[in-house]
């Protein structure tokens, strides 16, 4: 099984944004994709980085919330009287802004620095470009019209919520709500109200503390529940929760965040369709399974996430979900190219991974809205019945 650990987590972004930092590297770490021509280190590039359109017919809105469960403890920060959990809002809006209009911010100055020194990368990528990352969101934008189905987005373990945007306003954009969520204390730096940034303290339980790793996902299902019942319930945060259709939710994840969809599926049925993007799973599923819910796994086409790769949780994991199923791979990938960090490297001229980071985002995006058009908007996806000419890059496996 993969270790979702700090050690295992700076090793695997290492590997997917490819700099030449020392890093030990535990025997479990994800392995870097094999270098190829699309592979090459760019011309590094002093300007800020502009995420991909999103391709749906909606303009995208946004809202951020800082959410505060009180009625349990922070795991991780034994002084904390309450949960903490930061939480972006993507949704449809009525009209598009008017050029050179305001978007909403990609990370604070402080978040991107405490990402770039965790993972070894500070003195490569300047912290202020980074966090400087144009979306294609417009803070407070009036919603569109309708009632719209609503995903939960969770990051990989102490990376931050933002590495998630590229998804998360493409989904917008094809008439969805996303709620991208941090997750207190265990992203490398998270701001939150009262200019505080709070630091990776899971990752020092992980590793020097010998927590198990199934006490992140076990903590982020309850910080999902949470997130539900604030954005959703009968007095919700965002005033414009009216256009959710509470009966139509899904969940999304990267890494560590992809296990946890599974695991907030077995604790909260409102949770009806999941994808855990390249995550090793670290909670079996109960002897009903999701109980026929869908749910679908995308990651990495190697020796990892293949079947009988060296993530076995996978293999151990297919049989017991008894619901509609795809375990698919995609080539050319590495274990960063299911969130933003191919346009990262790509634009900061950074040796990458075989296939070019446009295309990567095209293919993750592609996927997972067609999954959560199936099986939330039950419209039909021949996309997902098998491989096509179309996307020679993604490889099915264990079709009937």
């Amino acid at each position: 099984m993969i270790s979702a650990t700090r050690t295992a987590v700076i090793a695997v972004l290492a590997c997917a944004l490819a700099l030449p930092v020392a890093v030990t590297a535990p025997a479990q770490a994800l392995p870097e994709a094999p270098a190829g021509p699309g592979a090459a280190a760019g011309t590094p590039r002093s300007s800020a980085l502009e995420l991909p359109r999103p391709t749906g017919q909606y303009a995208v809105g946004s809202s951020v919330h800082h959410l505060v469960d009180r009625s349990r403890k922070d795991p991780w920060e034994p002084g904390a009287d309450a949960r903490e959990l930061m939480a972006t809002v993507h949704y449809p809006a009525a009209r598009p802004g008017p050029p050179g209009a305001r978007t909403t911010a990609y990370g604070t100055v402080d978040e991107a620095r405490a990402l770039l020194k965790g993972i070894g990368f500070d003195t490569a990528v300047p912290a202020e470009l980074l966090a400087a990352t144009r979306t294609h969101s417009r803070p407070g934008a009036r919603p569109a019209r309708g009632r719209f189905p609503l995903v939960v987005v969770s990051p990989g373990f102490s990376v931050p919520r933002y590495t998630m945007t590229a998804l998360a306003e493409d989904l917008a954009s094809r008439g969805y709500v996303t709620v991208s969520v941090d997750h207190a204390y265990e992203s490398f730096g998270l701001s939150v109200p009262g200019g505080r940034l709070l630091t990776c303290k899971a990752c020092t339980a992980l590793d020097v503390d010998g927590v198990p790793d199934s006490v992140v996902t076990a903590t982020r299902a309850k910080d999902v529940s949470y997130v539900l019942d604030r954005i959703t319930g009968r007095h919700p945060v965002w005033r414009h929760s009216g256009m959710i259709d509470r009966k139509r939710i899904g969940m999304a994840g990267h890494s560590i965040g992809g296990a946890s969809a599974a695991t907030a599926m077995v604790h909260d049925r409102r949770v009806l369709a999941g994808i855990n993007m390249d995550g090793a799973f670290w909670d079996d599923l109960p002897p009903t399974g999701l109980d026929g819910r869908p749910f679908m796994m995308l990651g990495t086409d190697d020796h990892v996430h293949r079947p009988g790769g060296i993530d076995t949780s996978w293999d151990r994991m297919w049989p017991t979900l008894d619901g509609w199923k795809r375990w698919l791979t995609v080539a050319g990938t590495d274990h960063g190219a299911f969130a933003d960090f191919p346009l990262i490297e790509d634009h900061f001229g950074l040796p990458r991974a075989p296939l070019p980071a446009g295309r990567a985002v095209a293919v993750v995006r592609t996927y997972a809205a067609a999954f959560f058009d199936l099986h939330l908007k039950r419209k039909p996806q021949p996309l997902l019945a098998g491989p096509g000419p179309a996307d020679p890059e993604v490889k099915f496996h264990h079709l009937p």
